[in-house]
C-alpha cells in the first residue's frame, strides 16, 4: 500500500473519531450558526479558501449572515462578520473567548513563547502583566524622547537617500524599540538586529494562516518524520526554529552580557530584572523567561507592523496629494516653519490624527486579527457555539463596513472629522485592528505615539509623490497587499523630496 494511501486512511480515521466525538458533544436543542453545507468526515475542508481569506470570509458572511460556522475535519470555526459581533463575544464575553488556538506550528517553529500566541491562563497572565508594566498609557510618555529621536533620524536618512525608504522606516522604529527593550543602540552596519526581526516575522506570517496546515487540526501528525509525504509542515517548522531563536536570544544575550559588565543602558530587561528580584515569589529562571518573552514580543511585534503602516501612509500620500496638502497646511499653521512637530502639538493637529486613523483602517496589517478560542459552550443570537471553537475576527471586513466607513476603499481622513475636530461618533479603527477584550494589543498606545511622531515629522518636511502621466498629472498607485497573517503593501515607487531648503535645514539641525 502506498505511503500516501496510508496517510489518507489515517486522516480519515482521525476525522471520523473527531467527528463522532463532536456529534456527541453537540447534542443540543439549539442549532449551530449557518454556513456552507458540510460533508461527512471532512466537513467544510474543501470550502476553506486557500487565498485572500479576508475577502472570502466576508463573502461567506454576506451569504450566510453575521456569524458563519465552519467545520474542518471536526474542528469548529466561527467567522464573525461585524465589529459588533466581535465586541459582543470577544470583549463582553472575554472570560470565555480569551484563549488562543493551541497551535502545533507554534511549537514546531519555536513561537510558543510569544505573548499573542500563549494560551489563556496563569503563564499568559504573568507575561501580560510584565508587558503591560512597560507599555501602559501612563508610561508611554517616558518613551517620547526616544520616539522623537527615531523620527528625526528617519528624516535625515530620507534626506540623504530617499530611494531606500523601506530600509529607513524599518530602522527608525526598530532602533527605538531595541533601545527601549534592550538598551541597545542599533548600528546599521554591525549586528543585523532588524534583519533578524524581519526574517522571524516572515515565518510568523507564513505559519499561522487559518486552515493552512492540517497538523493544526490533527496534532498527532506532528509525530510524522520530516521526510514523510505530506509532512512539509515539519520541514518548515524545523527550518524556522533557528530563525525564531535568533530573534529571542541574540539581543537578550547581548543585554545580559552588558549587565554583567556594568555597561548596560536602562531598558525593559534591566528594569524588570531589578524589579522582579524584589518580588516575594521571585524565581530567577521563571522571571528571566517572562522578561525574555516580553522584550522579544515588543521587538518582534512592533517592527514589522509599524513598517506596514508607514508604507501604507507613503502610498496614501503619493496617491492622494490633496490629503497631503491639507495636512501640510495644518502643520504650517500650528507648528510653523522654524521647528519640527512634537507631542505637544498633537491635540492641535486633528487632521494629522485623522490621517493616522485612516492609515490603520485603509490597509490593515493583521487582516484576520489572531484567532480566539472558546473555553466553554456558548449561545449567541440563538446559535450554539461549542467549546473549543476557533473564532475569527475579520478585521479587514470590519474596516470596510459601509455603515461605519462609506467608500471604504478610498483614503478619506475627513470621515473622522466634524467641524474641524475629531468626530468621536465615528468608529475608531484602532478598536478593531488592535484586537478585542483581554487579548487587545498592550502596545497600542506606544504604537500610536510612534505613528504620530513619524507621520507628522515626514509631512512637515517632505513632499511625497508617485508617478506622473504625460500631462504632468499624478497617477494614483494601485498597489496590492501581500497575503499572510501580516499584510504589507507590495513594493512600489514613490518620490520623497524635501519641501524646501528651509525644511532641509530643519532636518540637518535636528542632529544637534
Amino acid at each position: 500500500m502506498a505511503i500516501s494511501t496510508v496517510l489518507f486512511a489515517f486522516v480519515i480515521l482521525l476525522g471520523a473519531a473527531t467527528l463522532w466525538k463532536r456529534i456527541r458533544s453537540l447534542h443540543r436543542d439549539l442549532p449551530l450558526p449557518p454556513g456552507p453545507r458540510r460533508l461527512p468526515i471532512i466537513g467544510n475542508a474543501l470550502a476553506m479558501p486557500s487565498k485572500d481569506l479576508p475577502k472570502a470570509f466576508q463573502d461567506m458572511n454576506k451569504e450566510y449572515g453575521e456569524v458563519v460556522y465552519l467545520d474542518i475535519f471536526g474542528q469548529s470555526m466561527v467567522v464573525l462578520g461585524t465589529h459588533e459581533s466581535a465586541v459582543e463575544l470577544l470583549e463582553k464575553r472575554s472570560a470565555n473567548y480569551s484563549d488562543r488556538m493551541h497551535s502545533v506550528m507554534a511549537a514546531l517553529s519555536g513561537w510558543e513563547w510569544a505573548l499573542p500566541l500563549i494560551p489563556y491562563g496563569l503563564f499568559w497572565r504573568r507575561n501580560r502583566r510584565a508587558f503591560h508594566e512597560f507599555f501602559h498609557p501612563g508610561i508611554v510618555p517616558e518613551y517620547q524622547p526616544i520616539q522623537l529621536e527615531a523620527a528625526r533620524g528617519l528624516l535625515r536618512d530620507l534626506l540623504q537617500d530617499p530611494t531606500r525608504y523601506t530600509e529607513h522606516i524599518r530602522y527608525a522604529f526598530g532602533s527605538s524599540i531595541m533601545r527601549i527593550s534592550y538598551g541597545i543602540d542599533v548600528d546599521k552596519e554591525k549586528v543585523p538586529y532588524l534583519t533578524i526581526a524581519e526574517d522571524a516575522m516572515q515565518t510568523f506570517s507564513d505559519a499561522f494562516v487559518p486552515g493552512k496546515y492540517l497538523v493544526e487540526t490533527f496534532p498527532l501528525l506532528r509525530f510524522l518524520p520530516s521526510w514523510f509525504p505530506g509532512a512539509k509542515f515539519k520541514r518548515e517548522g524545523t527550518a524556522w526554529t533557528p530563525v525564531v531563536s535568533r530573534l529571542r536570544d541574540t539581543p537578550w544575550d547581548a543585554t545580559v552580557a552588558a549587565m554583567r559588565e556594568g555597561t548596560a543602558l536602562p531598558s525593559i530587561v534591566t528594569a524588570w530584572t531589578e524589579r522582579a528580584s524584589e518580588m516575594e515569589d521571585y524565581a530567577p529562571a521563571d522571571e528571566d523567561e517572562v522578561t525574555k518573552n516580553t522584550a522579544a514580543t515588543a521587538y518582534a511585534g512592533g517592527s514589522d507592523t509599524m513598517l506596514s503602516t508607514i508604507l501604507s501612509f507613503l502610498l496614501a500620500m503619493a496617491s492622494y496629494p490633496e490629503v497631503q496638502k491639507k495636512a501640510q497646511a495644518e502643520l504650517d499653521d500650528i507648528v510653523g516653519a522654524h521647528r519640527l512637530p512634537d507631542f505637544g502639538d498633537e491635540e492641535s493637529l486633528p487632521y494629522i490624527s485623522a490621517i493616522l486613523k485612516e492609515c490603520v483602517r485603509w490597509r490593515v496589517v493583521l487582516p484576520l486579527g489572531l484567532i480566539h478560542r472558546s473555553l466553554e459552550d456558548d449561545v449567541y443570537r440563538g446559535y450554539f457555539i461549542p467549546k473549543g471553537t476557533h473564532v475569527v475576527p475579520n478585521a479587514w471586513a470590519y474596516t470596510r463596513d459601509p455603515r461605519h466607513y462609506p467608500n471604504p476603499e478610498e483614503f478619506i481622513p475627513e470621515r473622522f472629522l466634524k467641524d474641524g475636530k475629531l468626530n468621536l461618533a465615528v468608529q475608531d479603527p484602532g478598536d478593531i485592528i488592535f484586537g478585542y477584550g483581554r487579548r487587545v494589543c498592550p502596545g497600542r498606545h506606544f504604537a500610536e505615539a510612534a505613528l504620530f511622531a513619524i507621520v507628522s515629522s515626514v509631512l512637515h518636511t517632505f513632499d511625497i509623490t508617485g508617478a506622473w502621466d504625460e500631462h504632468g498629472n499624478p497617477v494614483r498607485l494601485e498597489v496590492k497587499m501581500t497575503e499572510g497573517v501580516l499584510s504589507y503593501p507590495e513594493p512600489f515607487e514613490c518620490n520623497i523630496k524635501a519641501r524646501s531648503a528651509g525644511a532641509a535645514a530643519l532636518i540637518h539641525e535636528s542632529a544637534h
